[in-house]
């Protein structure tokens, strides 16, 4: 079984899909999940979806560790076409996962109690993201 999920971003933040995949794979039994973002500039990530600090200290870290393109200690780079925030992208997208796998049992995701999936978009602009789902029954 395969779908795609389609996240509208409005920028740099992380947005949480939790319930959408949640109604995808309700009631098909037992089995793995697997999640993958289809592009080069954003990542997923289980995280803590009971408090809102926890994804803006991400957030204020990420871009503390990885800054725009156009900030001095980033003169290195070379990618520079697509904008100051293109690169410091990829970086991001490359040391975070872009892909997880979630147990299922009884048509539920094993998730533990404050944890919620996310697409975390490394971008400025909005951007439509596709995260493809496929569910493989034991």
């Amino acid at each position: 079984m395969q779908t795609v999920f389609t996240i509208q971003t409005r920028g740099q933040a992380l947005y949480e899909f939790t319930n959408d995949v949640a109604r995808w794979i309700a009631g098909q039994g037992d089995g793995l999940l697997t999640l993958l973002v289809q592009h080069t500039s954003a990542s997923l990530l289980i995280q803590e979806n009971a408090d809102p600090d926890v994804q803006r200290d991400l957030l204020a870290y990420f871009a503390r560790l990885v800054p725009p393109a156009d900030a001095p200690e980033m003169s290195y780079l070379t990618h520079l076409m697509e904008g100051p925030d293109d690169m410091p992208a990829h970086i991001k997208a490359s040391v975070l996962p872009v892909s997880i796998s979630i147990p299922v049992a009884r048509g539920r995701m094993m998730l533990g109690t404050w944890q919620g999936i996310y697409l975390f978009e490394h971008r400025d602009a909005p951007h439509q993201r596709r995260i493809a789902a496929h569910f493989r029954p034991d």
